[in-house]
């Protein structure tokens, strides 16, 4: 049942039951009738005055509940910042760690905006730490608070806004103001704004749901996000395939944990795949012939959630591919450069109980910490000191880059090259728009004959 207009509204009628007095009010909305029992005539009056006057000013009523909608929703109405716990535990049970980690994260920045006001309110960072790490962390709700997070959350029990305030605009303004910045004060990624803009919108709309709010009341904020550089990939941070194989080297060559590793970074440049896929990456998911081109099929990442986030208390996650269906599967052939890397890496090292391709020297899955050592190292061995500067291969993940970044100026198709990068073709376009067309020279000489075709 929803809303209704169509309100009647009874007199009282005094009742006697087993020689006792009281008085019965009886109203009907839409086609759902409805009593209550006063113990005198005046409270039942009292009431029937109060729905009466609801009624003459056109307010609507809740069909199943007899009530006025602005009564109900003061019944449900709690504070935003139990709100946002509520909302945070209905998400939960189905949300991977890392999901978990960016709505809490976004409940975080917004809930300090939505106070009363700010006096006695801790510092930024240990609000942040207080919000994020214990009060939207569904893990850690039976567990002891320490002494400075317990007076942080009870200073929001006590100063949060109720969750009925927020259908005055400017309370949601001052909520979409608060998740532009980042901890330090600085403006965040348009990334990041679009993603905690989507899961504050999804918060409010839990609140249509539970009654708090009669409609969501973001969509109709006139509110702008600060102006964002484009988020295209920097060129300068993609190595070329000879900066590439020099790195792929010098990762070999510098430890016994290096040369587990290449081939870990060679899935990431010979086949474009995240570092969560590579550690997920088993050896029945490979084709690896002799001779000629491979196969792998990735099916399953493994990110690093952390284990406050995930229900297994493991730091990493199971999951399916990123932004796809739990049960998909990429395709992605791979050259044979790559086919003969990883048959090496089997034949040397095996393959975990489970099949899988890459692990630690002590069987456990790849840590971005000891990979990123590596990286840092072979970087130190292959660059110059002045590329060692530059953003040129900073992280792993630009050799995920300099790989679709190849494949378009090599001539790809962008749709190809999008179905093995495993990404839409809009995203190819608008991140490595600086890459298509083979780059600038080659624009450019096209453009030269055009206007000579001219003349």
């Amino acid at each position: 049942m929803g809303k209704t207009y169509d309100v009647r509204i009874w007199s009282v009628r005094q009742r006697k039951d087993r020689g006792q007095s009281s008085a019965e009010l009886r109203w009907k909305t839409g086609e759902t009738p409805h009593s209550q029992t006063f113990r005198t005539k005046t409270l039942a009056e009292g009431r029937r005055a109060e729905l009466l006057r609801a009624a003459h000013a056109g307010e609507p009523f809740d069909e199943s509940t007899g009530v006025p909608v602005s009564e109900l929703r003061k019944r449900n109405d709690v504070s935003w910042y139990q709100h946002a716990r509520e909302y945070i535990e209905m998400k939960w049970q189905h949300s991977p760690g890392s999901t978990r980690r960016t709505l809490a994260e976004a409940m975080a920045t917004v809930t300090p905006a939505l106070v009363t006001n700010t006096k006695g309110m801790a510092d930024a960072k240990t609000v942040r730490t207080a919000l994020y790490s214990w009060a939207f962390n569904m893990s850690r709700r039976d567990q002891e608070l320490p002494d400075d997070v317990a007076a942080v959350l009870a200073w929001f029990e006590r100063k949060s806004l109720p969750t009925s305030a927020l259908a005055d605009r400017m309370h949601v303004r001052a909520a979409l103001d608060a998740l532009t910045k980042k901890l330090d004060g600085t403006t965040a990624s348009a990334s990041t704004i679009r993603r905690k803009r989507a899961i504050f919108h999804n918060a409010l709309g839990y609140a249509v749901d539970a009654g708090r709010l009669t409609d969501n009341p973001l969509p109709q904020v006139q509110w702008k996000a600060p102006e964002q550089v484009a988020e295209e990939l920097d060129p300068a941070s993609v190595p070329d395939p000879r900066q590439a194989l020099a790195l792929l080297d010098a990762v070999r060559t510098q430890s016994p944990r290096g040369r587990r590793l290449v081939a870990f970074f060679g899935c990431m440049y010979y086949a474009a795949a995240r570092p969560a896929e590579v550690i997920g990456l088993r050896l029945q998911d490979c084709d690896l012939p002799r001779r000629g081109w491979g196969t792998l099929r990735l099916r399953e990442t493994r990110p690093r959630s952390g284990s406050a986030w995930t229900d297994s208390g493991e730091a990493h996650d199971r999951r399916g591919l990123k932004h796809r269906p739990r049960r998909a599967v990429r395709t992605v052939p791979i050259p044979p450069d790559l086919v003969s890397l990883l048959r090496w890496h089997v034949t040397a090292y095996g393959v975990a109980p489970d099949g899988r391709l890459f692990r630690t020297q002590r069987g456990g899955l790849i840590q971005d910490t000891g990979y990123g050592e590596v990286w840092a190292e072979a970087r130190r061995r292959a660059l110059t000191p002045a590329q060692c500067a530059s953003p040129l291969a900073k992280r792993p993940y630009d050799l995920r880059h300099a790989a679709v970044s190849t494949w378009l100026s090599s001539g790809v198709e962008p749709q190809e090259v999008a179905a093995r990068a495993g990404h839409s073709v809009a995203v190819l376009f608008r991140v490595y728009a600086k890459c298509l067309d083979g780059g600038t020279a080659t624009a450019n000489a096209r453009i030269e004959r055009a206007l000579r075709s001219g003349n």
